[in-house]
């Protein structure tokens, strides 16, 4: 089971509705190269199976690893999100963890979405993806969960991203919109219509190149649309557009280069944990850039630990200045 998360004492802050996915990761490594058992010119006829020397499940979704990493940070994050008939145990995980469920709903007769990625000895990845329960996200509604003063929308199922951004709208909360792997879901003017009603804009720098190909939108005119608009760089930091400053927030030398699968939702946590403090931008970008470095020294999403005495002597050795 992957290892628990310890909360932060004393910095509890405001209900912050997490919507997004929920997935579970299988994850298996072949223990030799893809390329010796493909043959080029046979692919229109590719009938192949590899023995698999080592497999692995793995707790995955954006909802689940944003919610971890707040979770533990001190944050009261609240899950949005659907499971298939297979997803209790992520349900009693959750609730082990002292995440709130609210918002989870079982659907019956579907899976949890799923990814099966094979790895080989060159770091090439074979993956299917079953989304699932996720495709009925759209059956739950902001309104049924009280108490929320702080939302983001991250990658998830078309329908249900669409309403959960106009539904935070339409109730005053703030949020960060996140459309992340799910972008290519929505046309150019449905993106620069979500855009408009968020309050925050966060993307890698991957997806803020599409999203200005998308929309038409220059990130500093995306930026204008919003109170900030941050976008990850990886190695190279961050860089978070305000409506009076462009910051940039360097990166931190994690521990190892592990995995980095979830990097992108631990930032994400950082920055909800920030802007409900009403930090400033500099602090808030810099946490989010040490949980980024924390999390990709570790396998899977929700395997690494974030304690109150690490974090604060990282931010210290990184920053030069304390963080709480």
């Amino acid at each position: 089971m992957a290892a628990e998360s310890a909360r932060l004492p004393g910095a509890a802050g405001p209900r912050t509705l997490i919507c997004g996915s929920l997935a579970l990761d299988t994850i298996m490594v072949f223990p030799d190269r893809f390329a010796r058992h493909i043959l080029p010119e046979q692919t229109h006829v590719l009938s192949v199976a590899f023995q698999i020397g080592e497999m692995r499940r793995e707790w995955g979704g954006t909802a689940g690893n944003i919610a971890y990493n707040l979770k533990a940070l001190g944050g009261e994050p609240v899950v949005m999100a659907t499971l298939g008939d297979d997803g209790v145990a992520y349900v009693e995980r959750m609730r082990a963890l002292g995440i709130s469920t609210d918002g989870v709903r079982i659907v019956p007769g579907t899976y949890t979405g799923q990814a099966f990625i094979i790895t080989d000895l060159d770091d090439n990845q074979i993956t299917a993806f079953h989304p699932g329960a996720m495709n009925e996200s759209h059956r739950n509604r902001v309104g049924d969960v009280d108490g929320v003063a702080l939302g983001i929308v991250a990658p998830d199922g078309r329908q249900g991203m669409y309403e959960h951004v106009r539904d935070l709208a339409a109730a005053g909360v703030p949020f960060v919109f996140d459309p992340g792997q799910g972008m290519p879901l929505f046309s150019g003017p449905e993106l620069v219509e979500m855009i408009e009603r968020a309050d925050y804009v966060a993307v890698n720098d991957y997806e803020g190149r599409m999203l200005c190909e998308r929309t038409g939108l220059s990130l500093e005119a995306v930026a204008e649309r919003v109170q900030a608009l941050v976008v990850t760089k990886g190695a190279e930091g961050s860089r978070i557009y305000t409506d009076s400053a462009v910051i940039d927030i360097p990166a931190v030398e994690p521990a190892g280069l592990v995995d980095p699968t979830g990097c992108g939702d631990a930032y994400r946590a950082g920055l909800l944990f920030g802007i409900a403090r009403r930090w400033s931008w500099e602090r808030t970008g810099r946490l989010a850039s040490l949980l980024g470095s924390i999390k990709i020294a570790s396998r899977g999403g929700q395997n690494h630990r974030i304690e109150r005495t690490t974090i604060a002597a990282m931010y210290v050795a990184a920053f030069g200045e304390p963080l709480f």
